[in-house]
Formats: structure tokens, sequence, C-alpha cells
């Protein structure tokens, strides 16, 4: 695949079964439990909709025939204060090694400036290496301890970036 025909854009309607799927994909290659992370959401068959609200955005790759990977903004769910999350980000194999991670989380750390956040938080997976590297990498540093309620109990790496 080259890399001419792949495109960062906003999710559509029709984007949301192939998100969903990748999404699922990406969780059973690394093993991660079902219940208690993305692989359970309501949310994940609809995703343009979910998003479609305020101060929430989501990204998908499209490589010109299919969608290979995501991520969104959103708000942090109950939580009080000016930070949002940065959401369901993973990548099909094909979408890895691409310098696409480091292209998206550009855009949406600059979407979520944009909207005026002061932080953006992050849950992820212990053996979730190389993302936990790219978070590092654009400035996310180690919590000892979750923010607000996603409902993700089985993540237990926190992360949270200034944007200020």
């Amino acid at each position: 695949m080259s890399n001419n025909n792949i495109v960062i854009r906003e999710i559509a309607k029709a984007d949301d079964e192939q998100i969903a799927a990748v999404i699922r994909n990406v969780l059973i290659e690394f093993g991660v439990p079902k219940v208690g992370t993305a692989y359970a959401d309501k949310a994940l068959h609809k995703m343009a909709e979910t998003y479609n609200r305020s101060k929430a955005v989501y990204f998908v790759i499209d490589d010109g025939e299919k969608i290979i990977g995501g991520a969104g903004i959103s708000p942090l769910d109950n939580f009080e204060g000016n930070t949002c999350e940065l959401q369901k980000m993973y990548f099909l194999p094909e979408a890895r090694g691409l310098g696409l991670g480091t292209k998206m989380m550009t855009i949406c750390l600059e979407r979520a400036k944009q909207f005026g956040y002061d932080t953006c938080y992050l849950e992820t997976m212990p053996y979730m290496k190389d993302a936990r590297k790219l978070y590092k990498k654009v400035g996310f540093e180690m919590l000892d301890k979750p923010m607000g309620d996603t409902g993700h109990y089985s993540c237990n790496v926190w992360m949270l970036k200034d944007l200020k």
C-alpha cells in the first residue's frame, strides 16, 4: 500500500461498521479483555453519531479502499474540568510504521486546542508499547490513577497532556 492514497478525514456515517471492525480486530490482536474496554462500547456501531456533538470529533484513516484506523477527541466523561479524552485510537497492521500515528496525534491535539481544552487525557494498556511510546513522544505524562469515569476499567495506564 502506498502512502499516496491515504487520507485522514472526519468520520462519515458510512464508515461506522468499518471502524467498529478495525477497533475490534486490533483489540483481539492484542488480546485485550472484551469487557471494560472499547470492545464493549455501545457507541462502536454509531461512531459518526456519537462524535457529532459539541467539542468532539473522530477522524478515520482511509486508504482509498477501506478504513484502516482512527482516533477521536471528546469531553472526558464524568469529570469536572476542561479536559478532553483521546479516544479509540486504533490502527490495523497495514497502517502502522508509516508515521500515521504521529500525524493522527497532531491532528487530534490540534483540534482539541481549537476546541479550547486545557488538557487531554487518555487510557491505554501496559502491553500497547508502541502507542505508549508515541504518547510520551508527544508530551503525555503518566498518572497514578484514572480521571473521570470512562467505564474502561480494564485500561490501567492513564496519561495526561497539557495543551496550553
